[in-house]
């Protein structure tokens, strides 16, 4: 499966591509992603083939991390899974990836990183927050302030259930205990270049990630969207939705908006080639690479 990193550039910015890993996920009811992604309907669009479902029907997820490159800012979006870590989503497994050598490849120590932002605070958006050194867990990216939602880390911190807690434990404490982390609000700027955009409905402090440089925009989704077949039915909510009904409207009120501006989208799950525009098709959408 396609690794390698890809890049973009939105006038004076650039974003790379950094891949973990990717989940090939079966269609049908039975799964607990998308369950109304049945094989029928995903070959009912036939522009997600061969990108984003494989010609055996499966669903490709993407789990990658985004670098972005601005005037006086190094910022990280999203730091995946992380390795050493089993988690639920891994059937209790740990990974064990080149995640940070091919950040190296692209040119980014850990020390050169200046932010690291979370859309949200689920399993495969801060993992490599930190890693083992030893017996602890410590900030991956020692030099950096690391932007969490307010809304966000409260409903997390307040949340009891197991997996959840020990996701809190390990990828969010140490950095607090550092005196590293920034609890910001939705709409919170960044750099002249990067704002955070409020797109909550998939958790409550859900945020996206706006660029605006030398008069081109960008936009890097997070989990308010997690597969290209959710343009043709904004309704289809995966089951980890915090709010499906609120996810769903921020869905097809930004898909709208998003294919009238014409500015590029950078799906945080989508699948190499990974970025594109959306496209009006009647009265829904679909994702043009």
């Amino acid at each position: 499966m396609e690794q390698a990193p890809l890049s973009w550039q939105i006038g004076a910015v650039k974003v790379t591509r950094i891949v973990e890993t990717i989940l090939p996920v079966e269609a049908g009811p039975d799964n607990s992603f998308l369950p109304q992604a049945t094989a029928a309907e995903l070959r009912k669009l036939p522009w997600l083939y061969p990108h984003f479902v494989s010609a055996e029907d499966k669903m490709l997820l993407s789990i990658h991390a985004l670098l972005v490159e601005a005037p006086g800012l190094r910022l990280v979006v999203d730091t995946c899974i992380g390795n050493d870590k089993p988690r639920a989503l891994l059937g209790g497994r740990g990974l064990a990836t080149p995640f940070l050598e091919r950040m190296a490849e692209a040119g980014w120590s850990r020390d050169s990183v200046d932010a690291v932002v979370c859309t949200h605070l689920h399993v495969d958006h801060v993992g490599w927050n930190t890693m083992r050194e030893g017996d602890a867990w410590v900030p991956t990216f020692p030099k950096a302030r690391y932007l969490f939602g307010r809304i966000e880390f409260d409903h997390w911190n307040a949340f009891e259930e197991d997996n959840q807690r020990q996701i809190m434990a390990d990828s969010i404490q140490p950095i607090l205990d550092a005196g590293l982390a920034e609890l910001v609000e939705l709409d919170h700027r960044i750099s002249d270049e990067v704002q955070l955009i409020p797109t909550t409905g998939h958790t409550p402090g859900h945020v996206s990630i706006g660029i605006e440089s030398e008069g081109q925009r960008a936009v890097i989704t997070g989990d308010m969207t997690h597969h290209p077949c959710q343009l043709a039915h904004p309704d289809w909510s995966p089951l980890f939705d915090s709010d499906p009904g609120a996810a769903a409207q921020t869905r097809a009120r930004l898909f709208g908006e998003w294919a009238d501006a014409q500015l590029l989208v950078i799906g945080t799950h989508y699948a190499g080639p990974t970025a594109g525009h959306v496209r009006r098709e009647g009265d829904v959408f679909r994702f043009e690479v």
